[in-house]
């Protein structure tokens, strides 16, 4: 609400700033907001890839003069880049290295979980594929890429909010054994992000680099639907070392799965494997599997495009269940059919990752233009 009084003192504490130039912060066209979300203060200000370093100082202060107002649940200041025309996908060659600290050093692989389509249950896949490695004694993290329609914190049963720590980056949140950062930990489960393209890309940007990750064996990334601005973001802000693509089984979902297949195709990131979810229904009845999606259909398009199937996951009260209750299957039944079909295939996407670092040379980083 406009006079809401903790957007009131938002607002007074950014009237005390000034841009680089000497204008008022307030007011400034470059700057929206500041806007607030279950207490929770975001700020974004447009700026050009050149002009972003003059204004590190002026985010730090208005960071700063928001998180110091009584009440507030925390401060999100966002540099974002408004371009016209769309940046080049392709990687280009490594120049000189930067002195800026590299975004997730100390993890070794990131591996995107796509689909190219929504609804086709790629959140619950990339949550219980994290657990899965989880259970083969790795340190793993989950990071919610998509800002529009975060599922991580309901799959992992996550309330509150992250803490900041010591360096003033975020702390990643636990749940069963596993890291996890989302949008949805930061603002109320039913405010609608009803933000443009350059605002999502400073979100994963900012998810990415002002994230205390720590030592990860591997960081899934859940991507959002689609081939756009948030996938630009990740590959832009990490060396992937590879994407799982989700599918059911029917032609409209595996004809977005192909776009999906060739955007990464494009980015020279591997496809590590292809996995057929909701492949058919189990009666609770009977026990009779209905093939309520067609059947096979995903498994038949690995082998045409020649990459990894790594298993076909039916569609159970089970895991429908679990998923809703913040138990996934992997923690709720490990020993069950379901919890150890997502466990193999972890297994089998480890022993990818692992054969891919040792025969192959690391991933060029991607950049745009």
């Amino acid at each position: 609400m406009a006079d809401d009084p903790i957007l009131l003192a938002a607002r007074a504490a950014l009237s005390r700033l000034t841009m680089p130039g000497g204008a008022p912060f307030l007011g400034a066209p470059e700057v929206s907001g500041p806007v607030m979300a279950n207490g929770r203060i975001s700020v974004s200000i447009l700026t050009t890839a050149d002009a972003a370093s003059a204004l590190a100082d002026i985010r730090t202060e208005a960071e700063a003069a928001l998180r110091a107002i009584p009440g507030g649940e925390g401060a999100l200041v966002m540099l974002t880049n408004d371009t016209s025309s769309p940046p080049n996908l392709k990687p280009v060659a490594a120049g000189p290295k930067s002195a800026a600290p590299k975004p997730l050093a100390d993890v070794r692989h990131v591996v995107a979980v796509a689909s190219g389509k929504g609804g086709v249950g790629k959140s619950t896949t990339a949550v219980n594929l994290a657990l899965g490695l989880r259970a083969q004694g790795l340190k793993v993290g989950i990071l919610d890429a998509d800002i529009h329609g975060p599922s991580i914190p309901t799959l992992l049963a996550l309330h509150g909010q992250p803490r900041m720590g010591t360096d003033r980056r975020l702390l990643p949140m636990q749940s069963n054994g596993i890291l996890a950062m989302s949008m949805g930990m930061m603002v109320d489960a039913e405010t609608a992000m009803v933000w443009r393209g350059p605002m999502v890309m400073s979100a994963i940007t900012q998810m990415i680099s002002d994230v205390d990750w720590g030592v990860l064996d591997v960081l899934i990334v859940d991507m959002p639907p689609g081939t756009g601005d948030a996938q630009l973001a990740i590959a832009q802000g990490t060396t992937l070392s590879g994407a799982v693509i989700v599918s059911t089984p029917q032609d409209l979902a595996l004809i977005d799965a192909r776009r999906g297949i060739a955007m990464f195709g494009k980015v020279d990131v591997p496809i590590l494997g292809l996995i057929e979810n909701m492949a058919h229904f189990i009666c609770t009845e009977c026990g009779t599997k209905h093939a309520l999606f067609g059947s096979g259909g995903a498994e038949a398009e690995a082998d045409r495009l020649g990459v990894p199937f790594l298993g076909a996951v039916p569609l159970t009260m089970d895991l429908r269940a679990a998923s809703d209750s913040g138990q996934p299957i992997v923690a709720r039944d490990p020993s069950g059919p379901i919890g150890r079909l997502y466990t193999d295939m972890a297994a089998a996407l480890w022993s990818r990752l692992s054969a891919n670092a040792s025969n192959t040379q690391p991933n060029k980083k991607l950049q745009g233009a």
